[in-house]
């Protein structure tokens, strides 16, 4: 037994030996990116002391401070641990990627060399050598980017905008909300619903990242040549990593406010070719079936049928105008009832859409109806195609007969009795309507003497609505008041106008309550608080009841804007802030 532990010892003491044996030299460096204007500082370090140690020569860098060298020798449970650094701080001569080269020492007789460390530098940063802030770190970990699905389209070709938002695995978002919304302009649109927010993995710029897809949009371009797409503005709550700890051991984190924008982009609209474009093409592109068709062939005069234009397939179906039918005159036609039947998703529109003719005859007889023709630009080919319709004839079986109009007229050899006319001169006037042509002259006449008289009315006027307007000016706090009482009925009937629309109508309500409170109670924005408007209203001998009303419309707004609650009652809201602003109205004088 004993001898078993002269054996574990000595297994333990060699393993010591052995540890202690192995030689480590290294450089470190504080970081591997920074800004021209920024320090760097590298490490050279070892396990055991050495000699004759030969730092690399820094190109690219100037030596600001070093060798600094620090020594460490500690024991630990019998262990005993050493390390000896030679420090250097480097500034960066100019932009650009440099390799510090290898540093050499010799231990026990060995020459040991440090591994090359690269080292990129680059433009000027705003904080130099400061720890990253969490706004720093949060614009690093959440990126919202705008996938187009082809960036150089026909006109009227079909594109898509998919929104993503990347995160990545170290960092949350808990709250997000749209601050601007991008406007298309220049293109036909519609936004693909989206069933829930699934966070899925994927890469962004070669790294694991996760991401919702946050919005869908078809676009069509309506016009040719480079179109700018605006960017989608996203306000989010980023939460990220502190350097605390909590009793756990777990990362504390906290929450940033991070403004996210995808960008604008461009789109390059190709023009649709002139060659071998159709006579009758009205901007259909995309890949299409066309059909004329009718309810019956064979009624009777006074009877009716349909007649219906029909184009199906997947294209712009709601962004061009079908053919005309046109038929004997004999027909009678009534303007068509337009259909629609088209649904969109990311591959665009795909349905059809038809104009639907009643036609009622009113003689007896056969009436061909003229061939109808479609073209449209087909989007694989990049050709034009035609289709014409089937020829259809249209059988009145009972009815009229048609009038043929002839040239001859019945009525041409019958003579006409001539009636006398016993008034010699009924061709001349007996009555005239003359006007003098000499007038009275401009001078001593009335309209001379008010002129003159004028400026000097005009004087008095004028220097009574300057005092006016100078003693207006001069009011600096009833201009204020003035405006902000303007800003409360603008936004007041700006929310009226938005109706139905959760957050542009719950901004502009919160508005125009703040702009009437200054008006009326002469405070500014940053004193709003709910406590502070109570008491003061409070204070202007306004009713509890009305006060309640005014604090629980404003705690409505707030509800309905920072919260992801879709149950408001709009209406209720604004009639009840009416009404209040009303009372208040009353009971402050």
């Amino acid at each position: 037994m004993k001898f078993f532990k002269y054996i574990l010892v000595l297994f333990i003491l060699l393993a010591e030996t052995t540890a202690m044996a192995q030689v480590k030299f290294e450089a470190k460096v504080s970081k591997k990116k920074l800004g021209v204007n920024e320090r760097l500082r590298i490490d050279f370090e070892m396990n055991k002391d050495g000699d004759n140690f030969v730092p690399p020569n820094f190109e690219g860098f100037t030596v600001v401070g070093g060798p600094n060298t620090s020594l460490s020798n500690s024991y630990y449970n019998g262990k005993r641990t050493y390390s000896k650094t030679y420090s250097y701080f480097l500034a960066p001569n100019k932009r650009g990627t440099f390799t510090i080269k290898q540093a050499t020492i010799e231990i026990e007789g060995e020459t040991y060399k440090t591994f090359p460390v690269t080292i990129n530098v680059t433009a000027a940063v705003d904080r130099p050598n400061a720890p990253p802030s969490g706004a720093d770190i949060a614009s690093e970990n959440i990126h919202l980017v705008a996938e187009v699905s082809k960036p150089n389209p026909y006109l009227n070709e079909a594109i898509t905008v998919v929104y993503k938002l990347y995160v990545s695995p170290d960092t949350g978002v808990s709250n997000w909300q749209i601050k601007d919304n991008p406007r298309y302009n220049d293109f036909w649109s519609q936004n693909i619903e989206i069933k829930g927010l699934n966070a899925q993995r994927g890469k962004y710029k070669g790294e694991d990242y996760r991401y919702v897809v946050l919005r869908k949009t078809v676009l069509y371009p309506q016009k040719t040549g480079k179109l700018k797409l605006e960017p989608l503005v996203l306000d989010v709550s980023v939460e990220v990593p502190t350097n605390r700890v909590d009793i756990f051991g777990r990362r504390i984190t906290t929450k940033v406010p991070k403004i996210v924008t995808a960008g604008s982009r461009t789109i390059n609209v190709k023009p649709l070719p002139e060659e071998g474009k159709p006579a009758d093409f009205t901007g259909a592109v995309g890949d299409f079936e066309f059909k004329v068709t009718t309810t019956k062939t064979e009624l009777n005069a006074t009877e009716s049928l349909q007649a219906k234009i029909e184009v199906s397939g997947k294209g712009n179906l709601k962004l061009f105008e079908l053919p005309k039918l046109t038929v004997p005159s004999s027909l009678e036609v009534y303007e068509p009832e337009h259909q629609e039947n088209v649904r969109t998703n990311l591959s665009g529109m795909q349905g059809r859409i038809s104009d639907t003719y009643t036609i009622v005859p009113q003689y007896k007889g056969k009436y061909p109806v003229p061939t109808v023709s479609f073209s449209y630009f087909d989007l694989k080919s990049e050709t034009y195609k035609r289709i014409n319709s089937d020829d259809i004839v249209i059988d009145v079986l009972k009815g009229p007969n048609a009038i043929a109009n002839t040239d001859e007229n019945p009525n041409s050899g019958i003579k006409q009795t001539i009636t006398k006319n016993t008034n010699t001169f009924a061709f001349i006037k007996t009555n005239t309507n003359f006007k003098s042509i000499s007038q009275e002259g401009f001078f001593k006449s009335n309209l001379f003497w008010y002129l003159l008289l004028l400026p000097f009315l005009l004087i008095p006027i004028a220097i009574i609505a300057r005092k006016r307007r100078d003693k207006r000016n001069a009011d600096v706090k009833g201009k204020r008041i003035r405006k902000a009482d303007r800003l409360a009925r603008k936004y007041l009937s700006e929310a009226k106008k938005n109706l139905g629309q959760k957050e542009a109508f719950y901004v502009a309500l919160e508005k125009a309550l703040h702009n009437y409170l200054k008006a009326k109670l002469n405070i500014e924005t940053s004193d709003f608080n709910k406590e502070k408007i109570q008491q003061l209203l409070i204070d202007r001998n306004v009713d509890a009841t009305v006060v309640k009303d005014f604090i629980s419309i404003l705690e409505n707004c707030e509800l309905a804007r920072y919260t992801p609650i879709t149950q408001v009652t709009m209406q209720n809201d604004y009639d009840k802030a009416a009404k209040t602003i009303s009372l208040i109205d009353k009971q402050i004088q």
